[in-house]
C-alpha cells in the first residue's frame, strides 16, 4: 500500500508490473493498481475510471490490516509478566 501510494502516476514512468518490465505491455492488473493509487490520493473519479473496484479494494485492504493488527495489540496488552527461571 505504501509503495502504491508513492508510485509515480505519469505514463512512461517506472512500473512494478512484470508484464511491462518484460516489454509485453499492460496486464489486466495494471488497472487495479492505478485505481488503488488514485484512491489513496483521494482521486475517486480517476480510480473509478481505471477499475470499478479500486476504492472497494482499498477499503478491504485497510479492514484486513486492522484485523491483523488487533490480535497483536490484545496479546501485547494481556500478556502476563514472566519471571526469569534462572533466578
Amino acid at each position: 500500500m505504501i509503495l502504491l501510494f508513492f508510485l509515480p502516476d505519469t505514463e512512461g514512468q517506472q512500473s512494478l508490473c512484470p508484464s511491462q518490465l518484460l516489454g509485453l505491455g499492460k496486464c489486466p492488473g495494471c488497472g487495479i493498481g492505478h485505481a488503488i493509487h488514485d484512491a489513496l490520493h483521494f482521486r475517486f473519479q480517476a480510480s473509478f475510471y481505471h477499475h470499478l473496484f479500486g476504492i472497494v479494494g482499498v477499503i478491504i485492504i485497510f479492514i484486513r490490516i486492522k484485523q491483523l493488527i488487533q490480535p497483536l495489540r490484545k496479546q501485547h496488552e494481556t500478556q502476563p509478566l514472566q519471571s526469569d527461571p534462572r533466578s
